[in-house]
């Protein structure tokens, strides 16, 4: 199987969301938010049919030309749990930090991240609900390769809500991603890896949009685009944690 995320035009009607803007989708906004969380469900659950991790944990599209991924396992087969908002996590086994070394994770760490975060738009496309557009939000690992530290879905700094400049801003929702702060605090932290130390992905959280931004006003992650109605997915390794100064 292979997964493409395609990029659609449309007409005037189209709603825009998570996507460049100056580009067009078919994609119209549910009236009723309900369904679009439906849609985020079931894309989710197909997207985790239509991937497995490779040998370092990266997520890979199944391939129907090339054989080498025939007996790999998909996403949806890994042993994964689904939190209260609908987040699921995936535990990569053999992947974690040895119990001598590991670090909890606590609410306003500094994180140290090698990650690979993307936003996904599901809709329903004459029957077939699925991913229709795929937006890259960090990739430090196919990047120059070394770890996001602090990234702000985990946790803003109380400076940038002191600066902000609209009612929205001021508040950590509009940065923060509730899902993603709740199932990263399932795994645990390194104790702070050398920043060059090769990669070894723990584990993925999807997060359907209701456990994101929503139809809430969101800080612009990628000026270009809007994060509106958007599910996210995260590939991750926490390299390290450390405590926040206070007044941070």
């Amino acid at each position: 199987m292979k997964k493409i995320f395609l990029y659609i035009l449309a007409g005037s009607l189209s709603f825009t969301a998570c996507k460049k803007d100056d580009e067009v989708e078919t994609y119209k906004e549910p009236e009723d938010i309900t369904v679009q969380n439906n849609y985020d469900d079931q894309a989710i659950k197909k997207f985790m049919d239509e991937n497995y991790l490779d040998a370092q944990g990266n997520i890979k599209a199944f391939s129907t030309t090339d054989a080498s991924d025939d007996n790999e396992k998909k996403l949806s087969s890994l042993p994964y749990e689904t939190l209260p908002s609908g987040t699921i996590y995936i535990m990569r086994d053999g992947a974690q930090p040895p119990a001598i070394d590991e670090k909890t994770i606590n609410p306003k760490d500094i994180l140290t991240v090698m990650m690979r975060a993307t936003a996904h738009l599901a809709a329903n496309t004459d029957g077939n609900v699925s991913f229709i557009s795929t937006l890259a939000i960090n990739n430090t690992i196919n990047g120059n390769g070394l770890p996001l530290v602090d990234p702000m879905y985990y946790y803003v700094k109380q400076s940038v809500l002191a600066a902000a400049t609209t009612d929205a801003a001021k508040q950590p929702s509009y940065y923060e991603i509730e899902g993603f702060q709740e199932a990263i605090r399932k795994f645990k932290a390194f104790n702070n890896l050398p920043n060059g130390n090769p990669y070894n992905l723990q584990g993925v959280i999807l997060v359907p949009s209701r456990a994101a931004f929503a139809r809430d006003p969101h800080f612009p992650y990628n000026t270009s685009y809007s994060l509106r109605n958007c599910s996210f997915v995260f590939n991750f390794q926490v390299y390290g944690r450390a405590d926040r100064p206070v007044g941070q």
